[in-house]
């Protein structure tokens, strides 16, 4: 239950900040001349002692939304973050800024602690992470209330919420924050919230009077694609190719699968390695950090991977199977483009897929559990198999209109298009039924082509009013129509894999006439995605001679400061660089993501290499 009250209001953040003074401090520690979208709403109602609920799609600059007042303010932030693997990047991102910034968890050693926690008691660190876990543990709140805090900063905030697509328990005890600190605000963030988990969470977290804000989760430079499943690891090679020295996760549905398709990709020359839970936490952290510091170019992973992953340079995602929902899969494509720079995401699936899931979703003990993952299945394939843009579906489950022709996605360029085959789904439909719906796909197929095999023959299936009805294609087309139908959740295996087809309430209504049916047609030769040199034509080839020096400059440094190359500068704040081709200090400031911070620890590095390249020298630095 939540106790009616009024919103808190912390005395250290009473003062009033001027617009002038907030920008300033935008453009010297972040090197950005004006906010994103809803991030000065945020920042000012943080500002004034406010609880906040902010639902920005990745990418949207929502750790700017507390860091900043974190920096304008005295006392210390707090920032609730659910991967300890993520807080050191986290923190090294903040210091890269300029800010004052600490983590305290396992990882760490005794004494590592114990000093950090002597600069934290003279309010030397305004940012500290830390863990749900730690947070809720009795000795370290007693601890942290000695200290003066002036702001909860909860992040993946959805994972208190049951409702959410990954509900993590040790959230739950955050909702107690209210009892032992209820002089101070709580701001709760996440990048994927429907309206019913972000009431969730403010009845969870208790939030008084919240400023409650959501962004559009429509991430523009996001295209988004979907292929049938046809030898799944060449065609995953395939959209590889096409973006070879790109970053780009491949999403598999199990572990025996991401071993075998990082295996295949490593075969074929590509620097790709395997990521799943059955391997020791340090072989993970060492794959994920070879990802994440530009080591490797290719991550396969199951969903273990990738929650709260801070890289910004991620150019493509690809799952390999069906997403376990449509909440889950917007989660995962959002991981690339953090930058705001192009990115591709293909989804390849088949009717195995389903099969899969619905093996697991039989054996759920609970019927509400059951049901649920039904409608997360039924949602995901309507994603799958239909005709519409694929960003209003996507826009739709977050509640948000979208009016679609979006220009960015298979269906809205062309590459989809649908045909109804309504008629043909009937024949086959109807031979399912005749035959008692008792036998797969290629018996089928053989019966409507007027194949007279024996077995067609033994059972008196050439007398079927049915019988080649469909000689005008041939049966491999039948078999793909059957893909399809399978797919749209027209049919379904009776017991498995190899189990005959039994039409299901939908198929009913197609085969009675009482609903259409269409499938996607795609253009010949079929293409996931963009090319990838279809965007880099788009660009002067010089500039991207000038982005590729600038990259290797990057990296040098990051190397040097183990750090990962998107903290020293994000590949968009190199484009920014490349296009505008500063000379001097004021130009080099002009450029995106370059402030004060920057220009002092890099700024006589690019300078020179820009500088350098101009006078007709190449990449070296002068």
């Amino acid at each position: 239950m939540v106790p009616p009250m009024t919103a808190p209001h912390h005395p250290s953040q009473s003062a009033g900040y001027s617009l002038d003074e907030i920008t300033a401090a935008l453009k010297s520690h972040f090197g950005f001349s004006s906010f994103r979208a809803h991030q000065e709403e945020i920042v000012s109602a943080i500002l004034a002692g406010r609880d906040v609920f902010a639902a920005l799609p990745t990418g949207g600059g929502k750790s700017l939304c507390y860091q900043l007042p974190a920096l304008l303010t005295r006392g210390l932030t707090v920032v609730v973050s659910p991967l300890i693997s993520l807080m050191k990047d986290q923190v090294d991102a903040a210091r890269e800024n300029g800010i004052a910034a600490s983590f305290l968890n396992s990882t760490l050693e005794p004494e590592e602690i114990h000093r950090i926690w002597r600069e934290l008691s003279k309010g030397s660190i305004r940012l500290l992470y830390v863990a749900p876990e730690r947070l809720s543990h009795p000795r370290f709140r007693a601890d942290l209330a000695s200290l003066d805090v002036t702001l909860f900063a909860v992040d993946e905030a959805h994972c208190i919420s049951e409702w959410g697509h990954e509900f993590r328990p040790d959230y739950r005890a955050l909702g107690s924050l209210r009892d032992d600190f209820p002089g101070v605000p709580i701001a709760a963030f996440t990048a994927t919230a429907t309206r019913q988990v972000q009431d969730d969470v403010i009845r969870q977290l208790r939030l008084a009077d919240p400023v409650a804000v959501r962004g559009s989760f429509d991430r523009a430079e996001i295209y988004y694609a979907v292929e049938p499943k046809d030898r799944v690891d060449r065609q995953i090679l395939s959209f590889v190719e096409r973006h070879r020295g790109e970053p780009g996760i491949v999403y598999r549905a199990s572990r025996a699968s991401v071993e075998k398709t990082a295996a295949f990709l490593s075969g074929r020359g590509l620097r790709a390695v395997a990521y799943h839970a059955g391997l020791e936490p340090e072989d993970r952290r060492t794959r994920q950090d070879t990802f994440v510091l530009d080591e490797v170019e290719i991550v396969v992973a199951t969903i273990a991977f990738g929650m709260g992953i801070d890289k910004s340079n991620v150019r493509w995602i690809v799952h390999g199977d069906l997403p376990r929902s449509v909440e889950a899969y917007y989660q995962e494509t959002g991981r690339a483009a953090r930058d705001g720079e192009p990115a591709d995401t293909v989804m390849f699936f088949g009717p195995g897929d389903i099969q899969k899931i619905r093996y697991h979703i039989d054996r759920m003990e609970s019927d509400e559990e059951r049901e649920r993952a039904e409608g997360r299945l039924r949602e995901v394939l309507r994603y799958a198999d239909s005709g519409v843009c694929r960003r209003k579906l996507l826009l739709a489950h977050f509640d948000e209109e979208y009016p679609g022709d979006c220009g960015n996605c298979d269906v809205c360029t062309g590459v989809v298009e649908r045909e109804d085959l309504s008629v043909a789904a009937q024949k086959i439909l109807s031979a399912a039924h005749r035959t008692g719906q008792r036998f797969g796909g290629h018996h089928l197929a053989d019966i409507v082509t007027g194949a007279a095999t024996d077995r067609i023959l033994e059972l008196g299936h050439n007398d079927l009013p049915t019988f080649g009805v469909g000689r005008d294609r041939d049966k491999k087309w039948w078999l793909g129509l059957l893909r399809d139908l399978e797919g749209a959740g027209c049919l379904a295996r009776a017991d498995g894999p190899k189990s005959g087809f039994r039409i299901t309430a939908r198929g009913r209504n197609v085969l009675r006439g009482q609903e259409s049916f269409s499938a996607a047609r795609r253009a010949a030769p079929p293409a996931a995605g963009r090319d990838a040199d279809a965007i880099h034509d788009t660009r002067l080839a010089d500039e991207e001679r000038l982005f590729e020096c600038l990259r290797s400059l990057r990296l040098r440094l990051a190397r040097e400061r183990g750090l990962p190359p998107y903290v020293v500068f994000s590949d968009k704040s190199l484009r920014s660089i490349a296009r505008n081709r500063p000379t001097d200090e004021a130009a080099l400031l002009r450029c995106h993501g370059v402030g004060e911070r920057k220009l002092e620890q890099y700024g006589e590095l690019f300078l020179s290499l820009v500088t350098h390249y101009l006078d007709g020298g190449g990449c070296a630095e002068s």
